[in-house]
């Protein structure tokens, strides 16, 4: 079974999509992190350096297990040269 496929049955389970939702800004953040790293051609190690901070730290924002502090986000921001957003919906 595919991952689509298997993703598409786990959300047939109202507790499973409740919790999936409660989690998804958090997958959000690590995503565009990801992304956006990745465009920019850097490794974790070097986004690292940049910040001042271990590959360690951005390997568990990334991980989307942890959410980082705003000071971090701006660090973060000005590293990867693009605008912060911060929005409430």
């Amino acid at each position: 079974m595919d991952w689509k496929k298997h993703e598409k049955k786990l959300l047939q389970n109202p507790k499973f999509r409740q919790a999936a939702a409660k989690i998804e800004p958090e997958y959000q953040l690590a995503r565009s992190i990801i992304l956006i790293r990745l465009k920019r051609g850097l490794t974790q190690k070097q986004l690292a350096r940049k910040m001042r901070t271990s590959q360690s730290a951005i390997a568990r924002v990334e991980s989307g297990y942890y959410l980082p502090s705003l000071s971090f986000l701006k660090r973060l921001s000005q590293a990867l040269e693009r605008p912060l957003n911060i929005c409430l919906s």
